[in-house]
């Protein structure tokens, strides 16, 4: 009877023994589950998309960023500037990178839009090497775009027929350029393109081809054109004495919080502006030497 006893009370104590297991054992698990849970909803995703211009820049900023916060993703995407500016008036990302400043953009509700700027971007006329041309004036800009020069001899270059290849409508780049290199002329029906990577292979592989780039895709192969003896360079766009430049803006939906709030500050930190803006060839916002409002009007900085 007492060895029946014993062998009970060992029983029951096994049984509560392995449902205490089981229970320890459900309990980690479930936090482990919540732990994962948790650090799964604390991922953030930032997607901007919009100028081609601007691109690079937040490419390689996104990715620094990325380095330093584990839990945040960014992607960055082209599209130009109407494109990123319509999108994030529609909350459908959370940048909208743009040349323009979102009033200038037809058509677009730029109401509870929140501008970023991050960079200034120059802009040049720029012709395949083979042309033979260096400089122009700018009414004579404004006539190869119109169709009325068409051979650069005209200009002083080669015997060489000039083909004119233009941004899409919509484009930040286009706009600016059309505006400030070319009086707002009408221009000639041509070829169009939807990015300044691609205008950059285009122009540098077509003999005779002539378009328009941001500083950051002139390369082998290219000229940027001076007009009326000033040349593009980022000196002559501080002071603006070369007028074909633009604000680079980053523009979100309302305020911005969170992950979001600090990516943008990142952006015009000293280690985005004085070290990756100028290596991409931009020019950093300190740099500048006058201010361009909405309106146009200059006002010189101290």
């Amino acid at each position: 009877m007492k060895k029946t006893v014993t062998l009970g009370a060992l029983a029951v104590t096994m049984t509560i023994l392995l449902a205490g297991c089981g229970s320890s054992s459900a309990t980690s698990t479930k936090n482990t589950s919540s732990s994962s849970s948790a650090k799964t909803s604390k991922t953030t995703k930032i997607v901007a998309t919009g100028s081609t211009a601007l691109q690079p820049l937040v490419e390689q900023a996104g990715q620094a960023f990325q380095n330093e916060h584990s839990n945040v993703t960014i992607n960055v995407q082209g599209g130009g500037s109407g494109a990123g500016l319509s999108q994030v008036a529609k909350g459908s990302v959370n940048i909208g990178n743009s040349d323009l400043f979102a009033e200038e953009q037809k058509g677009l509700d730029a109401k509870g839009l929140v501008d970023h700027k991050v960079a200034v971007v120059g802009m040049a006329p720029v012709v395949n090497k083979d042309a033979g041309v260096t400089n122009v004036s700018k009414d004579q800009l404004v006539k190869i775009f119109q169709g009325k020069i068409t051979n650069w001899k005209e200009v002083g270059g080669k015997n060489e027929k000039i083909t004119v290849v233009n941004r899409a409508q919509g484009s930040g780049t286009r706009a600016t350029f059309e505006k400030w290199g070319l009086d707002n002329a009408k221009v000639a029906t041509s070829q169009e393109q939807d990015s300044n990577g691609t205008v950059q292979k285009i122009v540098s592989t077509t003999p005779g081809a002539i378009s328009y780039l941001a500083f950051s895709y002139v390369k082998s192969g290219l000229e940027p054109l001076s007009i009326d003896n000033v040349k593009p360079t980022e000196a002559n766009v501080a002071d603006n004495k070369w007028k074909i430049w633009a604000y680079e803006h980053m523009y979100t939906k309302g305020a911005p919080t969170g992950e979001l709030k600090t990516f943008l500050t990142y952006m015009t930190s000293k280690s985005v502006q004085g070290s990756l803006v100028k290596k991409l060839g931009y020019i950093p916002l300190t740099s500048m030497k006058v201010d361009r409002g909405l309106s146009g009007k200059i006002t010189t900085l101290k």
